[in-house]
C-alpha cells in the first residue's frame, strides 16, 4: 500500500489519534464483517509517508484478494490507497519475515521552495556540502549499535542493526502533475535489515549539521560508537521521510 502520511499520527492504533492501523482495520470490519488486527512491515511515525508499506489480515471472508482490494481502496480514505492484495501463508509475519527495508529522505535544499513541496520535503535554506555528508555517511553502512540514533520511548533491548546502503544523490528537478519543480534536492536512500525508532531521521539530521559544518565528518565515528544520542543532530522533520520498498525471500 502506499499512503501520504500527513493527516496520521503514524501507523500504530493510538487512542483518539487517527492512524493507518486504525483505519484499515476499521474498514476491513466494513468489508467482511470481522474484527481483524492489522500488522504492518513498519511503524511509521506520525507524518511519515509509504510508497511500499506491506500489510497483512487474517479473514474468514469468501471474498477474492481483488475484491477484498476494490473494497478498501472504495471505502478507504483518498491518502491511502492498496496497491495489491494477495493470499499468503499462514505462517507470514510481514514484519518479522522481512529481509531488508529501505527509507527515502528529501531535502529541498534552497532559501525559496514551492507551496506544492512542504508536505514531501525538509526545506534547509543553507548550503549543504555533500561531500562532507558522503564521507561520515560511509562509516554507518556495515552492522553497528545504532543506539545514538535511536528515539526516546524505545523499548527495543537489541539496537545492533545492518545497513547494506546509505547513498546521498544530487536531484535536480521533480516532476509533479504537470510541473516541473527545479529545486535542489537531495536524496538520501538507506536500506537495511531494520530500523530503530526514528533512526532514518535522526542520521539525517546529524548528517544535515555536517553539510551544515556544525559537525566535522570524522566525529560521525565518534558518535556512533558512543551510543550516546545526545552527541548526534538533531531528528529531522517527518515530512521528508518516505517508506520506499518492503523485500522478502
Amino acid at each position: 500500500m502506499e499512503y501520504d502520511g500527513t493527516g496520521f499520527h503514524g501507523w500504530q492504533t493510538q487512542k483518539n489519534k487517527p492512524a493507518i492501523q486504525t483505519v484499515l482495520e476499521e474498514t476491513i470490519l466494513r468489508i467482511t464483517g470481522e474484527r481483524s488486527k492489522v500488522i504492518g512491515a513498519s511503524r511509521t511515525d506520525a507524518g511519515v509517508h509509504a510508497f511500499g508499506q506491506v500489510a497483512a489480515f487474517r479473514t474468514n471472508s469468501s471474498l477474492e484478494p481483488g475484491t477484498i482490494q476494490n473494497a478498501l481502496n472504495a471505502l478507504l480514505p483518498c491518502d491511502i490507497r492498496i496497491l495489491e492484495v494477495a493470499d499468503v501463508n499462514d505462517a507470514f509475519h510481514p514484519r518479522f519475515d522481512a529481509t531488508k527495508k529501505s527509507y527515502l529522505y528529501i531535502i529541498a535544499n534552497q532559501r525559496l521552495s514551492s507551496a506544492f513541496l512542504y508536505r514531501y520535503a525538509w526545506a534547509v535554506q543553507q548550503t549543504l556540502d555533500r561531500a562532507d555528508m558522503r564521507e561520515a555517511a560511509r562509516v554507518l553502512v556495515g552492522t553497528h549499535d545504532f543506539s545514538a540514533f535511536q528515539g526516546a520511548g524505545s523499548s527495543v533491548r537489541n539496537t545492533v542493526r545492518e545497513i547494506f546502503s546509505l547513498s546521498i544523490e544530487d536531484v535536480k528537478n521533480i516532476d509533479f502533475m504537470t510541473t516541473r519543480f527545479g529545486v535542489n534536492f537531495i536524496k538520501i536512500r538507506i536500506e537495511a535489515n531494520g530500523f530503530l525508532r526514528h533512526m532514518v531521521r535522526n542520521i539525517t539530521g546529524t548528517l544535515v549539521e555536517i553539510g551544515r559544518g556544525r559537525i566535522p565528518p570524522d566525529h560521525m565515528q565518534g558518535i556512533l560508537t558512543s551510543h550516546n544520542r545526545r552527541l548526534a543532530g538533531p531528528t529531522a522533520p517527518a515530512c521528508g521521510l518516505f517508506l520506499e520498498k518492503i523485500t522478502y525471500r
